[in-house]
């Protein structure tokens, strides 16, 4: 499968040299496009105040309708309706943006995701999941996956479509997960938010210590996050050379994963 890398929506909040990306996974398969979470979309664009809320005072998204995940798709030579699925690492407005522009998908999640999103129990998940996110009626695919598989350690693992799999990481949110995708000569596991910056598992980078409050402040359960960075630091040190470990919002590591 051929994967492209693309940022789907800069965000530069403060205090964070480089700002943010929003990274996203578009994949060719054999029947169709499918992208590993969907960034800001369109609507978000047009309406911010409704579809992201007052988050967005804080991330300050740049919301660019030419880094929507539609408009990318189209300039690499593809209609929209191609893209059959989408893997959301988690319904924050950041990563599922965009499916209201490809209503016709298959949106992959976490049952546990879905029902924090559609039946919040918080506070913290009332603020995090905007109704008008779901105001399209996307079709939602839940999955189980500690039902499923062990995959590389991870002991909650399901595979969704050929060669994608979604792996269980809740701490983030109630039903975060990773997903990891075969790109034949090596496997891309995008980790998603559960964690920010690549500091946090390389064990030397310095982490921006808004980003580190930023994570605390909106966890769904702290002590899951560090047992998530524990684990992904001891995939990062094997330094694996079938593996390269992405995630959501650190912009040097999308930059290396389009240098490759």
């Amino acid at each position: 499968m051929r994967v492209h890398h693309l940022n789907c929506g800069t965000m530069r909040p403060a205090l964070t040299p480089g700002g943010l990306v929003c990274h996203v996974l578009l994949v060719e398969t054999g029947d169709g496009l499918l992208l590993v979470d969907s960034g800001f979309g369109l609507r978000d664009a047009a309406d911010p105040a409704r579809r992201i809320g007052g988050a967005r005072h804080l991330i300050r998204p740049v919301l660019d309708p030419s880094e929507t995940a539609s408009r990318q798709v189209e300039r690499l030579g593809h209609d929209p309706a191609e893209v059959r699925d989408i893997v959301l690492t988690h319904f924050d407005a950041d990563h599922s943006g965009g499916l209201a522009d490809f209503p016709h998908a298959r949106v992959h999640l976490t049952a546990a995701e879905s029902d924090a999103a559609q039946r919040p129990r918080t506070r913290n998940e009332r603020y995090r999941y905007p109704a008008a996110q779901r105001e399209h009626g996307p079709h939602l695919v839940e999955h189980h996956p500690a039902s499923g598989d062990v995959w590389r350690g991870f002991a909650a693992a399901t595979e969704v479509r050929p060669g994608v799999v979604l792996i269980a990481l809740p701490g983030h949110t109630r039903g975060h997960a990773a997903v990891a995708v075969d790109a034949g000569d090596r496997w891309i596991l995008h980790a998603g938010d559960a964690f920010y910056h690549r500091g946090q598992i390389d064990g030397t980078t310095p982490v921006p210590r808004l980003l580190v409050a930023s994570e605390r402040m909106i966890a769904h359960d702290r002590d899951l996050v560090r047992a998530n960075h524990a684990r992904l630091a001891e995939l990062w040190a094997s330094a694996a050379d079938d593996l390269t470990i992405i995630n959501a919002h650190d912009p040097e590591l999308l930059r290396r994963a389009t240098a490759d």
